[in-house]
């Protein structure tokens, strides 16, 4: 059986799984993400992290490694600078892992892949147009227009968390005022509100939902997409009350007539959705290599 390795970097934590042809999650783990930790020992932590979950699956060792990482990164990640680990800037993070493994490593921007993850097993199958969103340390998004997800001139195309929603407002990570992940990121919340994205009050849980429904709104009007599919532990934790507030921003702000009932959804994979995004990158690449 083949088995492809998936990996997910993130600001929070970082995760692996084993994920057949199929997209089904056979073994999987994850560790939280060293703060304020240095290049190394942030990949220390993520090799140790690797190599227990491989040694979960005796006798299927992976035959391809898929990443999905924070962005931005050079085109096909060769390096990598994840906005939330200030230890990785231009990390060679491909090469690594390919020295590493030994296998063909294949990275590409997290919420790209969750993109793929929900077209094709999740709430997005059978769709030629839609956005993917991952709202959680960070906010992320990757766009599929025709059936083909956008790579964009340097492969970052999609950074939703990087439109300005609130004109003057916080200042984000990037350096702009005003981003949607700077004002409804997890980090953004904790900043605002002084607790944790899980416990903040109701009406921090309405306006996440406002924001994102604001930013859905635009890229919707921009290329013409009818659904927007959101995962991330931010959204998926806020539930009814987030996409609720999203779909009824985007009913507001959507008024031309290709817009008219574009639809927010809870992404179809729940939390699997990046680690079978970063498998199905992985099989793609695979295959089309010759």
């Amino acid at each position: 059986m083949d088995v492809a390795l998936a990996v997910d970097v993130g600001g929070t934590k970082l995760a692996a799984a084993m994920v057949d042809r199929r997209g089904s999650v056979l073994v999987r783990g994850q560790v939280p993400t060293p703060r304020g930790a240095g290049p190394e020992t942030l990949w220390q932590t993520l090799v140790d992290l690797l190599s227990a979950t491989v040694a979960q699956l005796p006798g299927s060792a992976p035959v391809v490694v898929g990443v999905g990482c924070g962005g931005p990164m050079a085109p096909g990640g060769e390096t990598v600078s994840p906005l939330n680990i200030a230890g990785w800037r231009a990390f060679p993070l491909r090469a690594r892992l390919a020295a590493w493994s030994g296998l063909d490593v294949h990275i590409d921007n997290d919420a790209k892949a969750l993109a793929r993850a929900e077209g094709w097993i999740g709430a997005a199958r059978g769709r030629r147009d839609f956005l993917a969103i991952v709202v959680s340390t960070g906010v992320g998004g990757g766009i599929v227009l025709d059936g083909r997800l956008l790579d964009g001139a340097s492969g970052n195309a999609g950074h939703i968390g990087h439109l300005v929603v609130e004109p003057g407002g916080r200042t984000c990570a990037c350096g702009a005022r005003g981003c949607l992940e700077a004002e409804a990121s997890g980090t953004a919340i904790r900043a605002r509100y002084g607790v944790a994205a899980a416990d903040a009050p109701v009406a921090a849980r309405v306006r996440t939902g406002t924001l994102v429904g604001r930013a859905v709104a635009s890229v919707a009007t921009l290329v013409d997409l009818p659904l927007a599919v959101v995962a991330g532990s931010v959204a998926l934790g806020y539930g009814p009350t987030f996409f609720e507030a999203a779909q009824a921003e985007v009913d507001r702000s959507c008024h031309l007539a290709y817009t008219v009932g574009t639809r927010i959804l809870a992404a179809g994979l729940g939390g699997d959705g990046p680690l079978v995004g970063a498998a199905a990158l992985g099989w793609a690449g695979l295959d089309a290599d010759p």
